[in-house]
Order: C-alpha cells, then sequence, then structure tokens
C-alpha cells in the first residue's frame, strides 16, 4: 500500500501523536479535530502533563494514553481516563505501541534527544513518521535515513522550513538543486545591540515576535541554534551536502524555506506562520486537504525582507555549517551540549552568550568519532551534557 492509499479509502487514517500536550502536539489534535474524520487519534503520548493529556483522552477517546514519566503516571487520577481509553506508562511500553499494526502514522513530536527512541521504534516498524522533532536527525542522521530505507519506513517532515522544502523539491530532480535556503525569524534580537545581549534575561528571550512555541525551541530561535539544527537535519533528511544549504533572515515569517535549481529557478513556499499547514501536509502527503491553517489576505499588502544572519549576533549558524560538514558524532554533541546550555540559562546557571559559547567548546573538543553506532551517540550525548554542568560550574 503507497503513502497516500490510506487516506484515500473510507477508513480515517490512525494517528499516534507523540507529546500531545505540547505546542506541536496541541496543533495536530486541532488538525485532526477540523479533519471531517480524515484523520482520528489512536494514542496519546507525554511526558509528565498527566492533567492536559487525561483533558486530551476525555476530548479525544483514543485507544491508548501512554505517560512516560513513572512518577506522574502513579500520581495521576485515574478515574479521569475515558472509559475506551487504556494506559501504558513508561519509555519501552510506548516503543511497542508505536510498532502496533493499528497506527498508520506517528507524529514525533517529543522535544529534544527524548523524542530519538520512539521515533526510532516508529521507523523500525516501517511507519510513516511526521517528524517534528529534529534533534532526531541531528543526532543520529545517517542511522535513521538508513533505517527508514532498510525497514520501508517513511519520514515527512513537520518543521516549517523542512515541509517548505519537502514541497518545493517536488518541483525539479535532485541533480537539478543548486541550492537550498532556510529561513529565520531572527528572533526577538535580530535588531538589539550585540553588545547587550550579554545581559539578556529569560523572559526576554522567550518573546518570541511571529511564532508561539515552547520554551526550550523559544530559546533556540533567539539564539538561531534552532537554523544550526535545522542545517544539520537538512543535510540528512534531503541528502545534500553543506555546501549547498544557506540561511537568510525573513523577519516576516512568510517565506518557509526556498530551493534553487540549476536554470536559476527558485521556487519557495509561502504561507502565513501555522504551524497547523506543516502538520497537515504531513498527515495527509502526498495529498492535499482543505485545512484550517490560515490563508493570506492578499487584498493587503505586505513586504518581504531577507538578510544574511550576523556572525557576531548569531556564532550558532556557523556551529550548524561546521558540524553539517563534519558530520559523524558532531550533531549529536551540539545538540546535547545546546539542550544543557539552554536548560541553564532558563535556570540562571549561564548567561544567554554562554549558550553558543559553550557549545561550541564542547564540541571543539569533543571525542570524534567520524562513523559511530548509536550507542556511541548515546554515549557522547551525556558525555556533552556532562562538560556544559562542568562548564557553568567553573
Amino acid at each position: 500500500m503507497d503513502v497516500g492509499s490510506r487516506i484515500r479509502s473510507a477508513v480515517p487514517l490512525r494517528v499516534a501523536v507523540l507529546g500531545s500536550t505540547g505546542s506541536i502536539g496541541a496543533s495536530t489534535l486541532e488538525v485532526i479535530a477540523a479533519s471531517d474524520g480524515e484523520f482520528v487519534p489512536f494514542l496519546l503520548a507525554a511526558h509528565r502533563r498527566t492533567d492536559l493529556l487525561l483533558a486530551q483522552a476525555r476530548a479525544y477517546l483514543p485507544q491508548w494514553i501512554v505517560v512516560l514519566d513513572p512518577a506522574a503516571a502513579l500520581a495521576m487520577d485515574r478515574t479521569g481516563v475515558p472509559a475506551e481509553t487504556q494506559v501504558a506508562v513508561g519509555p519501552e511500553a510506548l516503543d511497542e505501541l508505536v510498532q502496533a499494526p493499528e497506527i498508520d502514522r506517528v507524529v514525533a513530536a517529543i522535544v529534544g534527544a527524548a523524542g530519538l527512541r520512539s521515533t526510532w521504534a516508529a521507523l523500525e516498524a516501517g511507519k510513516t513518521v511526521a517528524l517534528a522533532n529534529k534533534e532526531t536527525l541531528v543526532m543520529a542522521g545517517p542511522l535513521v535515513m538508513e533505517l527508514a530505507e532498510r525497514s520501508g519506513g517513511t519520514i515527512i517532515p513537520v518543521d516549517s522550513e523542512h515541509s517548505a522544502i519537502h514541497q518545493a523539491l517536488r518541483a525539479g530532480s535532485a541533480d537539478e538543486v543548486v541550492r537550498i535556503v532556510l529561513t529565520a525569524s531572527g528572533g526577538p534580537f535580530r535588531l538589539r545591540a550585540v553588545e547587550t545581549l550579554v545581559s539578556v534575561t529569560p523572559a526576554e528571550a522567550l518573546k518570541h515576535p511571529t511564532w508561539s512555541m515552547g520554551p526550550k525551541i523559544t530559546i533556540d530561535s533567539a539564539t538561531m541554534m534552532n537554523k544550526a539544527l535545522e542545517i544539520i537535519e537538512a543535510r540528512w533528511l534531503f541528502g545534500v551536502p553543506a555546501e549547498k544549504l544557506g540561511v537568510l533572515v525573513h523577519p516576516q515569517s512568510i517565506v518557509h524555506s526556498m530551493v534553487e535549481f540549476i536554470d536559476g529557478s527558485v521556487v519557495a513556499q509561502m504561507s502565513p506562520p501555522d504551524m497547523k499547514l506543516p502538520i497537515q501536509y504531513a498527515l495527509s502527503y502526498p495529498q492535499r486537504l482543505a485545512g484550517v491553517a490560515r490563508r493570506f489576505d492578499f487584498s493587503q499588502s505586505m513586504h518581504l525582507e531577507f538578510a544574511a544572519p550576523d556572525p557576531q549576533r548569531f556564532p550558532a549558524v556557523g556551529l550548524g555549517y561546521a558540524a553539517a560538514a563534519r558530520g559523524g558524532t558532531c550533531g549529536a554533541v551540539l545538540n546535547a551540549a545546546n539542550e544543557e546550555a539552554v536548560r541553564g540559562f532558563l535556570e540562571g546557571e549561564l548567561r544567554f552568550t554562554d549558550i553558543a559559547e559553550v557549545c561550541a567548546r564542547v564540541l571543539d573538543e569533543h571525542p570524534f568519532q567520524p562513523d559511530p553506532s548509536l550507542d556511541d551517540v548515546r554515549r557522547l550525548d551525556a558525555w556533552a551534557r556532562q562538560e556544559v554542568v562542568k562548564w557553568a560550574c567553573v
């Protein structure tokens, strides 16, 4: 059965939403609710926000909910679980359930390195994965893509930039691509004096001008570390060398990414900033369905700006290029160091400008391996986090 034939049948597409209580998970459920029965939630999984998970279970009546944190599961009031819904606990249970034959598509929206495990399990079972967890490919891109090819699994990106690239690439063949350009809003500090960035507070960094996201992703946007990670993700997802990837700051967040072809044509995907559009694209692909995402009002004037990112203001972008070019364990180490540094910043242990600095130092000093195993990736993930903790304590 091809990817699209399931949607064309009279039976709805059964969806597992991993990370259902996060911003992507909540938007996914909005798309499902508005799909007129095209999609139904089969499984919802969350880490520890059990009150919200139970509310979602009552609203959507999935067959399963999974609480990844055993302590949170133990404290959960199970009297609120609908009679139609079964409860499972822990990562091992989720690994088993995402491989169930009843699941047609998996939305992988668990934030950070924690999302690799369940995404791997889904691909191992040959599932189609709507991938919102960029860290999976940042950490283990070659291994994940090899697994998908071997198992017959499929990855459809949910990140707005990679969804845009996925759509634009349909305009030509791979050997016709000259360059892929990821766009970035520039976050809240695009115009702030560079010398003042050292004093940025978490409250300031969490005020994104165009997108509503979780705290970790919002900080990544402010540092533009999200672009560093997206460069690495694109390197493996689309099978292009690092030198064919670029980044432009585009504060309107209307052009989500662009692909330039050998004849000079540039194909861009444009839409108002609304994650429901790439989520629905990933659920319905290769078809397009009427949806609930915001639309343009072309009767209103608009303007589009593009500029190269300032390397002094956004040093993280350079780390992404370097890691994508070198490959190996660089992505896993950069991602882990960044996750720990963002945590340190949000908890007052690090300054805003320390995030990129400590990531660069850990990346430079790590014991590089050009062809790591999954165990190597996990080991160096743990090593990088410890190095950031030690650096923060100095």
